[in-house]
């Protein structure tokens, strides 16, 4: 094999998914819930899911607080063959996690009252995340409905994909730590008693699940 052979071979090609090379992940949007290393990221959610919303039915729930925990959801992202399918369950799942962490805000804010507000790393960390997922949010309607409206182009649009995939990196990440910040507030360490430990373990296994199916080069690296 020539060295110019050997470049093709490992070129990127478009038909590789985000999240695995090709053999490495089913190709059924469906089953990349579950295919290789999205198992564990999903037990890292569910595992964490469950301690959270154990303890809080364990106790004499607190309107309107008690509501305020929100789901975590992973979506791997489809190859260009299923990328409309992919888009839109993307699109579908976050639009209901989005709500949920809308209505999680909302549950807290009207709990709090007249009390100060930013007072623990956990609600300074909040307030950063839900900034973080509104203008993902926005962005990500922007280059994939309104590209030539926003962007001037399609192809403008497409070339915010990177920082858009960076982005929702860097705010799974932010979310399990505001998560994990949760532990130490005073009602976690009075009522609930939930260790911060379990979550830094379920917060790994999620970490490690998504951050051995990125692939740099759809980065832009």
């Amino acid at each position: 094999m020539t060295s110019g052979d050997h470049a093709a071979a490992v070129e990127p090609r478009e038909d590789q998914p985000l999240l695995g090379q090709p053999g490495e992940v089913v190709q059924n949007i469906y089953r990349n819930f579950l295919s290789g290393t999205a198992l564990v990221a999903q037990v890292g959610v569910w595992v964490l899911t469950a301690v959270v919303w154990t303890a809080i039915f364990s106790h004499d729930l607190i309107f309107p607080f008690s509501p305020h925990p929100a789901i975590l959801v992973l979506q791997p992202t489809a190859t260009p063959q299923q990328k409309t399918l992919g888009t839109r369950v993307h699109f579908a799942l976050l639009t209901v996690s989005t709500l949920a962490f809308i209505a999680a805000f909302v549950f807290i804010e009207v709990n709090k009252g007249d009390h100060p507000r930013l007072t623990s790393p956990h609600g300074i960390l909040g307030l950063i995340t839900y900034i973080i997922i509104v203008l993902q949010a926005l962005v990500g309607i922007a280059q994939y409905f309104l590209p030539v409206a926003i962007f001037g182009s399609v192809e403008n649009g497409k070339k915010v994909y990177k920082y858009h995939r960076i982005s929702g990196y860097v705010l799974l990440v932010l979310e399990l730590a505001t998560i994990s910040a949760a532990t130490q507030t005073t009602y976690n360490k009075n009522t609930l008693g939930i260790k911060l430990w379990v979550v830094l373990v379920t917060a790994v296994l999620v970490i490690l699940g998504v951050g051995a199916r990125i692939r740099k080069h759809k980065l832009g690296f």
